[in-house]
Protein backbone atom coordinates (compact mmCIF):
# COMPACT_ATOMS: atom_id res chain seq x y z
CA UNK A 1 0.00 0.00 0.00
CA UNK A 2 1.45 3.47 -1.19
CA UNK A 3 0.81 6.61 1.53
CA UNK A 4 -1.72 7.40 -1.64
CA UNK A 5 -4.08 4.82 -0.80
CA UNK A 6 -4.42 5.60 2.70
CA UNK A 7 -5.56 9.55 2.47
CA UNK A 8 -9.28 10.02 3.00
CA UNK A 9 -9.37 12.20 -0.17
CA UNK A 10 -9.03 8.75 -2.12
CA UNK A 11 -11.25 6.08 -0.27
CA UNK A 12 -14.90 5.50 -1.84
CA UNK A 13 -16.04 4.32 0.90
CA UNK A 14 -15.88 7.75 2.61
CA UNK A 15 -17.19 9.71 -0.36
CA UNK A 16 -20.30 7.31 -0.26
CA UNK A 17 -20.29 7.27 3.50
CA UNK A 18 -20.54 11.37 3.26
CA UNK A 19 -23.21 11.11 0.11
CA UNK A 20 -25.45 9.20 2.10
CA UNK A 21 -25.54 10.96 5.48
CA UNK A 22 -25.84 13.92 2.98
CA UNK A 23 -28.91 13.08 1.54
CA UNK A 24 -30.50 11.29 4.34
CA UNK A 25 -30.12 14.91 5.73
CA UNK A 26 -31.87 16.63 2.61
CA UNK A 27 -34.75 13.75 3.86
CA UNK A 28 -34.88 15.03 7.37
CA UNK A 29 -37.08 18.58 7.56
CA UNK A 30 -39.51 17.40 4.37
CA UNK A 31 -39.96 13.93 6.89
CA UNK A 32 -39.92 15.28 10.52
CA UNK A 33 -42.93 17.35 9.23
CA UNK A 34 -45.18 14.50 8.99
CA UNK A 35 -43.27 12.91 12.32
CA UNK A 36 -41.19 10.69 10.31
CA UNK A 37 -38.20 9.28 10.17
CA UNK A 38 -35.81 8.29 7.28
CA UNK A 39 -35.97 4.68 7.87
CA UNK A 40 -39.70 4.75 8.47
CA UNK A 41 -40.40 6.37 4.83
CA UNK A 42 -38.38 3.36 3.32
CA UNK A 43 -40.25 1.06 4.90
CA UNK A 44 -43.45 3.21 3.56
CA UNK A 45 -41.98 3.21 0.14
CA UNK A 46 -41.94 -0.77 0.35
CA UNK A 47 -45.58 -0.74 1.64
CA UNK A 48 -46.87 1.81 -0.79
CA UNK A 49 -45.38 -0.80 -3.69
CA UNK A 50 -47.42 -3.27 -2.42
CA UNK A 51 -49.05 -3.53 0.88
CA UNK A 52 -49.77 -6.61 3.15
CA UNK A 53 -45.79 -7.82 3.08
CA UNK A 54 -44.33 -9.98 5.39
CA UNK A 55 -41.42 -8.59 8.00
CA UNK A 56 -38.84 -10.79 5.99
CA UNK A 57 -39.72 -9.86 2.55
CA UNK A 58 -39.43 -6.15 3.92
CA UNK A 59 -36.60 -6.50 5.61
CA UNK A 60 -34.92 -8.29 2.99
CA UNK A 61 -36.05 -5.52 0.46
CA UNK A 62 -34.69 -2.99 2.45
CA UNK A 63 -31.23 -4.95 2.82
CA UNK A 64 -31.89 -5.21 6.70
CA UNK A 65 -31.97 -7.84 9.46
CA UNK A 66 -35.27 -8.88 10.49
CA UNK A 67 -34.39 -7.66 14.01
CA UNK A 68 -33.73 -4.37 12.81
CA UNK A 69 -36.64 -3.67 10.87
CA UNK A 70 -39.10 -5.61 14.10
CA UNK A 71 -38.65 -2.36 16.36
CA UNK A 72 -38.89 0.02 13.80
CA UNK A 73 -42.45 -1.77 12.95
CA UNK A 74 -43.26 -1.97 16.45
CA UNK A 75 -42.72 2.20 16.71
CA UNK A 76 -44.93 2.59 13.46
CA UNK A 77 -47.32 0.35 14.71
CA UNK A 78 -47.48 3.14 18.13
CA UNK A 79 -48.06 5.70 15.77
CA UNK A 80 -51.10 4.01 13.83
CA UNK A 81 -48.96 3.68 10.54
CA UNK A 82 -49.49 0.12 10.17
CA UNK A 83 -50.63 -3.15 12.16
CA UNK A 84 -48.77 -6.02 12.53
CA UNK A 85 -51.34 -9.25 12.13
CA UNK A 86 -50.39 -12.91 11.85
CA UNK A 87 -50.61 -14.44 8.82
CA UNK A 88 -53.44 -16.72 8.01
CA UNK A 89 -51.28 -19.82 6.14
CA UNK A 90 -48.56 -19.20 8.65
CA UNK A 91 -49.34 -17.79 12.25
CA UNK A 92 -45.72 -17.76 13.14
CA UNK A 93 -44.96 -14.90 9.93
CA UNK A 94 -46.12 -11.21 10.41
CA UNK A 95 -47.75 -9.71 7.77
CA UNK A 96 -47.41 -6.21 7.95
CA UNK A 97 -50.62 -3.37 6.60
CA UNK A 98 -50.54 0.05 6.47
CA UNK A 99 -53.37 1.96 8.03
CA UNK A 100 -55.65 5.08 6.43
CA UNK A 101 -53.15 7.13 7.99
CA UNK A 102 -49.96 4.91 6.38
CA UNK A 103 -52.31 5.25 2.92
CA UNK A 104 -53.03 8.63 3.37
CA UNK A 105 -49.08 9.75 3.72
CA UNK A 106 -48.22 8.70 0.55
CA UNK A 107 -50.41 11.55 -1.02
CA UNK A 108 -48.68 14.12 1.72
CA UNK A 109 -45.33 12.74 0.79
CA UNK A 110 -45.60 13.00 -3.09
CA UNK A 111 -43.47 16.10 -3.77
CA UNK A 112 -40.38 13.96 -1.54
CA UNK A 113 -38.88 12.15 -4.44
CA UNK A 114 -38.39 14.82 -6.56
CA UNK A 115 -37.49 17.39 -3.74
CA UNK A 116 -34.50 15.67 -2.74
CA UNK A 117 -33.76 14.33 -6.46
CA UNK A 118 -33.53 18.18 -7.47
CA UNK A 119 -31.12 18.64 -4.64
CA UNK A 120 -28.85 16.25 -5.99
CA UNK A 121 -28.69 17.76 -9.45
CA UNK A 122 -24.91 19.23 -10.60
CA UNK A 123 -22.90 19.12 -13.66
CA UNK A 124 -22.46 15.10 -13.55
CA UNK A 125 -26.04 14.15 -11.71
CA UNK A 126 -28.39 14.93 -14.32
CA UNK A 127 -32.32 13.39 -14.70
CA UNK A 128 -30.05 11.72 -17.95
CA UNK A 129 -27.71 10.19 -15.77
CA UNK A 130 -29.83 9.15 -13.06
CA UNK A 131 -30.20 5.88 -14.72
CA UNK A 132 -26.17 4.87 -14.75
CA UNK A 133 -25.65 6.06 -11.66
CA UNK A 134 -28.74 3.84 -10.58
CA UNK A 135 -27.00 0.91 -12.58
CA UNK A 136 -23.16 1.68 -11.08
CA UNK A 137 -24.43 1.57 -7.51
CA UNK A 138 -26.93 -1.72 -7.85
CA UNK A 139 -23.78 -3.26 -9.00
CA UNK A 140 -21.41 -2.49 -6.78
CA UNK A 141 -24.63 -3.41 -3.92
CA UNK A 142 -25.05 -6.66 -5.57
CA UNK A 143 -21.16 -7.37 -5.49
CA UNK A 144 -20.38 -6.23 -2.00
CA UNK A 145 -23.37 -8.65 -0.84
CA UNK A 146 -21.23 -11.36 -2.55
CA UNK A 147 -18.79 -10.55 -0.54
CA UNK A 148 -20.31 -10.72 2.72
Amino acid sequence: MTPEEFKLDNQLCFRLYTASRLLTQAYHPLLSAHGLTYPQYLVLLVLWEKDAQPVNDIAKRLNLETNTVTPLLQRMEKEGILVRKKGKEDARQMIVHLTQKGKRLQESLRDVPATVGASVLCESVTPETFPDLFRMLDDMIAQLKTQL
